[in-house]
């Protein structure tokens, strides 16, 4: 087991510089520094003096990969790439183009994304698969059926259908909750309610779908009809057998939620004024901050390769059959 997390260790090192090798190149290579100070100045008509003195106050005046015009080390240095890109994988993540410091934004901001992203994974898993399990029980009945084309019905729906209805009904008509806004620490579940209704609905359909494909899919194993042959009830079944024996594809599919619990959602968190990071993102895109974007790219490729690695372990502990030399 240590070798196998030593050698998926050792195999995120290539990843993770492929990454920032990539984003380096989208932000500085096919996007140069006078595109960006040019998109951040909004001048009409350029201006030389404004362009260079914007590149020089945040680093972006000096050359990509070599400075020729140093000496020694420095000509490594004393380059965009060194002092941009390799402080990433340290987690020291600068400062953003408007001066403030990013790794402090993301220590602030990271907790309403969490207080959103989890009660919305936990209440979406559950509700997700108990419904599923209930549809699968009643499998190839009108319930089945009817479960079915709802879920199609809810899949095919717009977010902002749910965002904005979900506003309108429950903050404005029936005033049980603020419409948008965050009560800091102490008080945000009032503030969070709402969202994270929208959010478990919104993503009712596709989960309840794409879980009653697992378990009809389990149910139909040599195993099940064995338990059946034994006399098990049908509810024991599920519950005991096909749940358990499927619990590895979907802690594969949770894998992929696991950088929305930090990043947050860029679309509900801007709609309802949640400082998260989602947010921050977009305020960001906004803005055309350039350093605050191409550090959540790296942090959201980090926290994905977290989650495989994470989920490769939890097949251990769910299925006793998966071992790892």
């Amino acid at each position: 087991m240590k070798a196998y997390l030593l050698r998926r260790l050792c195999y995120t090192l290539p990843v993770l510089v492929g990454v920032n090798l990539l984003t380096f190149a989208l932000f500085f290579m096919v996007n140069t520094p006078d595109d960006m100070a040019r998109m951040h100045l909004g001048a009409k008509y350029e201006d030389r003096q404004e362009l260079d003195t914007w590149k020089r106050l945040r680093g972006y005046h000096l050359p990509l990969f070599w400075n020729a015009d140093a000496q020694g080390l420095g000509r490594l240095r004393d380059t965009i790439f060194y002092r941009k890109s390799l402080p990433l994988f340290r987690f020291e993540f600068g400062s953003s183009d408007a001066g403030r410091d990013i790794g402090y934004d993301v220590s602030q901001r990271m907790w309403p994304s969490l207080y959103y992203a989890v009660p919305v994974l936990l209440l979406g898993l559950l509700c997700s698969i108990s419904v599923a399990l209930c549809v699968v029980l009643f499998r190839a009945t009108y319930i089945d059926v009817g479960v079915v084309a709802l879920c199609v019905v809810l899949m095919s729906i717009s977010s902002l259908f749910y965002i904005i209805g979900g506003q309108f009904l429950i903050g404005k008509l029936l005033r049980l909750v603020p419409v948008s806004g965050y009560g800091g620490l102490v008080e945000p579940w009032k503030f969070l309610v709402l969202p994270v209704l929208i959010s478990v609905a919104h993503g009712l359909g596709s989960g309840v779908r794409w879980y009653r494909t697992l378990f009809l899919e389990e149910a139909e194993r040599d195993y099940v009809r064995t338990a059946r042959a034994r006399g098990l009830a049908e509810r024991t079944v599920l519950y005991g057998h096909v749940l358990r024996n499927a619990l590895i594809p979907i802690l594969t599919g949770v894998v992929v939620i696991i950088p929305v619990l930090f990043l947050g959602s860029l679309v509900t968190e801007s709609f309802f004024s949640i400082p998260g990071l989602g947010s921050y993102t977009i305020e960001a895109i906004r803005r055309q901050d350039f350093a605050i974007v191409r550090a959540m790219v790296f942090l959201g490729a980090v926290l994905y390769i977290v989650g495989l690695l994470l989920t490769d372990i939890a097949y251990t502990l769910v299925d006793p059959r998966v071992r790892f030399d």
